[in-house]
């Protein structure tokens, strides 16, 4: 399989798409002034502390101060004990006797700020890395909970291994992450390397740096570009900025000497999402709708609750009998599923409904070929078998926004949900609106104002029908079309 990573960036956006054999299969973009803190490592300066609330809050150099709460203070754990544990008889120290008005103090955000509501902070550092988090004042050496516990002792056994050799610094805890679970020493240590001196870098800055300043920034998506997403089978990483090229060329030499190589600066007249159709791909996933090369289609559905995929055969008649269409249908949809998955960055609850299959074999067919092409995904699935009903439940691990919720909004006519009334079912509403009033009002006219589409119906179709309730009422009904107004939009006037 040969992976072709490209970088389109500008000042206010990077975009990055994940191309494997000329498909595209994943999509990340990245907004300047959308960019989150959560990660962030700041040199604080307590402004106050609230022992009624038990909490402080923290000038970190933004707009409003950030919020500690006495449950986020870091304390070291007694031995043998995982971070974060927290014994039920050990009595919590109160936060007037733990921080103190304009004491300095180094944290990192754990909540961005919402609407009034600044930061959420919290004292224990943690700095992910592509493989491990690093966990500078602990010594505390752990495997995520989401490996299998029957792998878990021998992957602690080689990290501990890793974390205590000389070459890779010395000091602190890890975690190893998901991802993480079938990466070789070779990369592990790297990973080590890279997050010590990271931890290094920030150490330092805080003891040159004043309150409130910034330490350590999350990566970018460029450098994320390198930590996360290059892997042994990337070929190429081309980007379209000789800036940042060599920006990013600094730090993958510096950090992530292996990603640094497959670096390239493209050159080409063409913009580089051109080459492989990258925007008309990005319009199709924003779509409902997705046609499969052998003429069935999908329909995708997403909800705050969950995601529906719905598999129909649309026009396909390629194959012999109606079994063998709908087989084969299933196994393509079931290659195109996983990969609208990644495209969209779609996570929570999933429901997949196949076409119904008469044949046992054919259903256990389609669920390997799934769950095969569900492997492949960088990100944490589950897929269940075949329910009564003939659907497959899976969940994905949300790790960001979807590409919907990033790149759309909800439509200002139909407010997010995909329809609106039709023009004759809004006139109906205006003819019942308006004998509501005449029962409480004694206007000397009524005006309707409302859309075109609205108005026009009134003066063909429906007129009868406002003629009829003007004389019942008695009173005369003009109409004013605004073409402003969405089509469920108007106003009566009492004149």
């Amino acid at each position: 399989m040969q992976q072709d990573i490209l970088v389109n960036w500008s000042p206010q956006e990077t975009r990055v798409a994940v191309v494997e054999n000329g498909a595209v299969q994943e999509l990340h973009v990245e907004r300047t002034l959308e960019r989150g803190l959560v990660g962030n490592v700041y040199l604080g300066k307590v402004a106050r502390v609230l022992p009624g609330m038990q909490s402080a809050f923290i000038d970190i150099g933004l707009e409003r101060a950030a919020f500690l709460h006495v449950a986020d203070v870091w304390h070291r754990q007694p031995e043998g004990e995982p971070p974060g544990f927290v014994r039920s008889s050990q009595p919590q120290v109160p936060i007037e006797k733990q921080v103190f008005e304009g004491q300095a103090l180094m944290v990192q955000v754990i909540k961005d700020p919402i609407g009034t509501k600044g930061a959420r902070l919290s004292t224990q550092i943690s700095i992910a890395g592509r493989l491990l988090v690093f966990l500078p004042q602990d010594d505390h050496v752990g495997v995520s909970q989401k490996i299998p516990s029957d792998q878990r002792e021998a992957l602690r056994s080689r990290l501990q291994t890793l974390v205590g050799n000389p070459s890779t610094g010395g000091g602190g805890g890890f975690i190893l992450r998901t991802n993480g679970e079938d990466a070789n020493d070779g990369e592990l240590a790297e990973d080590i390397a890279y997050l010590r001196k990271t931890w290094s870098r920030i150490r330092e800055a805080s003891v040159r740096l004043p309150p409130p300043s910034i330490l350590h920034q999350d990566l970018n998506l460029l450098q994320r570009v390198l930590r996360d997403l290059a892997g042994e089978e990337t070929q190429t990483i081309r980007i379209d900025s000789k800036e940042q090229f060599a920006i990013l060329q600094a730090f993958g030499s510096e950090f992530m000497p292996a990603g640094a190589q497959r670096l390239q600066l493209y050159k080409g007249e063409r913009p580089i999402f051109d080459l492989f159709n990258i925007d008309e791909e990005i319009a199709k996933a924003l779509g409902r709708r997705v046609d499969l090369k052998s003429g069935g289609y999908l329909i995708v559905d997403q909800t705050e609750a969950l995601t529906t995929i719905d598999v129909n055969t649309g026009g396909f008649v390629g194959a012999r009998n109606f079994d063998d269409t709908i087989f084969k249908t299933n196994l393509e949809a079931a290659q195109a599923i996983a990969r609208q998955l990644r495209l969209r960055n779609l996570g929570g609850i999933i429901i997949v409904d196949f076409i119904d299959m008469g044949r046992e074999d054919h259903r256990d067919a389609v669920l390997a070929e799934f769950r095969k092409q569900l492997a492949r995904d960088r990100v944490k699935t589950m897929a269940g078998g075949f329910s009564q009903l003939g659907l497959v439940e899976m969940t994905r691990k949300r790790t960001r926004e979807s590409l919907a919720h990033m790149l759309c909004e909800p439509c200002p006519a139909c407010a997010g949900k995909g329809t609106i009334k039709t023009a004759r079912s809004v006139a109906y509403d205006i003819l019942r609106e308006i004998l509501r009033e005449a029962r409480q009002f004694n206007p000397r006219e009524y005006r309707v104002v409302a859309a075109p589409q609205v108005i026009e119906l009134f003066l063909d179709e429906e007129s009868q029908h406002l003629a009829g309730l003007s004389d019942f009422i008695g009173k005369p009904i003009s109409l004013q079309s605004e073409s402003a107004m969405g089509q469920e939009q108007y106003d009566i006037v009492l004149l």
